[in-house]
């Protein structure tokens, strides 16, 4: 069975028809072409192949393709693309060399990015090791990574203001 779905994805709006059944991960690969989100363990485990549904983090892979139908999709090619240059999220991550083999670094900025949105909803400080253990990283990039995301989120995120 098809079914038709109407997305707005990394800002445009998408429309397609998918095969009932199918993930995701499959339909941003394959139909939309974008390439970025990578395909790790396919069983929900690694969250190399996270994305962005309505400004939360889900593992593609999982996700039925069509519940993004009228929903907001965020792939790594849609993260900041403001500039051409590099994104301050990215410029953190070769500052901190936070990756090896790079496999996992698509999922671990769509993360780090919705780190940064959950925490505007939050009045504690982030935890940046407990929210980013979710992604694997076969290489042991993690000190590297948990420092590239504190170091974003100390750019992206204004100081507090004191009242006298």
């Amino acid at each position: 069975m098809v079914t038709e779905i109407d997305a707005t994805v990394n800002g445009t709006r998408w429309r397609g028809e998918v095969e009932s059944g199918a993930s995701l991960l499959d339909v941003i690969r394959g139909q939309m072409g974008l390439t970025g989100t990578k395909r790790g363990c396919e069983w929900l485990a690694c969250g190399v192949c996270t994305v962005l549904l309505n400004g939360r983090p889900v593992s593609s892979c999982g996700t039925m393709a069509t519940d993004i139908d009228g929903q907001t999709l965020v792939t790594i090619e849609g993260l900041d693309r403001s500039t051409p240059e590099f994104s301050e999220l990215q410029k953190a991550f070769v500052e901190k060399v936070a990756f090896q083999c790079g496999y996992c670094t698509s999922g671990q900025l769509v993360l780090a990015e919705a780190l940064r949105i959950a925490q505007g909803d939050d009045t504690h400080e982030p935890n940046v090791r407990e929210w980013m253990s979710t992604n694997l990283c076969r290489c042991g990039s993690y000190v590297g990574i948990c420092s590239a995301v504190e170091s974003y989120l100390e750019r992206t995120t204004e100081p507090a203001t004191t009242t006298e």
